[in-house]
């Protein structure tokens, strides 16, 4: 299978990266800077032929759209939209409204501007699986902490955009979901997160390999159980 990964640099995006490549798939990863990608350089001389790293800035409109030009016409059987910042998270008097609009425009847009730009990929295929990595604090009705305004809004809006693909392109036969990767232990998430990120990943693919046209627009986590809207 042909699989692109964005936010692929670090963290769970690399480590679907890695997984992927290490089971044969044919991988390309988007990166704001490959050249300061080392991780993604040692991958590639490991599986040789096996990945491309391109540099795609989810947040900016020439970026992705030059990254879809440099993808040439690949077919893309599963798109993983991974890419996102963590924002601020400050009290509600503190927010910068700049910096939430830069992080509504990566973690809510970003998936959108990537997925509009390899729909002719993903229609070469007959997979067709968007997967967008999403957030239990995107979750309104798990919400009984507040706080967190830019991320917590953000991801909710990236579950909606998903659900309104999967009936959009329902025709197309394009499936879209969302998924809450569990509290990780990332760069993000930090070293107290009870879930180790190959694990987390690790069933995440297999969950990526099993999504049926029945499957579309859900909200799931990676236990695979549908996850509180």
């Amino acid at each position: 299978m042909n699989i692109v990964v964005t936010g692929a640099n670090r963290g769970i995006g690399l480590e679907f990266v890695r997984q992927y490549l290490a089971r044969g798939e044919s991988v390309v990863a988007a990166v704001r800077s490959p050249s300061a990608a080392e991780a993604l350089r040692a991958l590639g001389a490991a599986h040789p032929g096996a990945l491309r790293v391109l540099a795609c800035d989810v947040g900016d409109d020439a970026s992705v759209a030059e990254f879809a030009r440099a993808m040439g016409d690949a077919a893309v059987d599963v798109l993983v939209n991974n890419a996102g910042v963590r924002g601020e998270w400050t009290s509600l008097e503190a927010m910068d409204t700049a910096e939430a609009l830069r992080t509504y425009s990566v973690n809510a847009l970003g998936p959108l501007r990537v997925t509009r730009a390899l729909l002719p990929h993903l229609l070469r295929s007959e997979t067709r699986k968007v997967a967008h990595i999403s957030s239990g604090m995107g979750s309104i009705g798990d919400n009984t902490s507040g706080g967190a305004y830019a991320y917590r809004m953000s991801k909710a809006a990236l579950n909606m955009a998903s659900r309104s693909m999967a009936v959009d392109l329902r025709d197309r036969r394009v499936i879209s979901v969302v998924f809450n990767p569990g509290w990780v232990q990332t760069d993000m998430g930090g070293r107290s997160a009870p879930v180790p990120v190959d694990q987390s990943v690790h069933a995440l693919v297999a969950l990526i390999d099993g999504l049926a046209a029945s499957d579309s627009g859900d909200f799931l986590d990676w236990r695979g159980k549908r996850y509180e809207w």
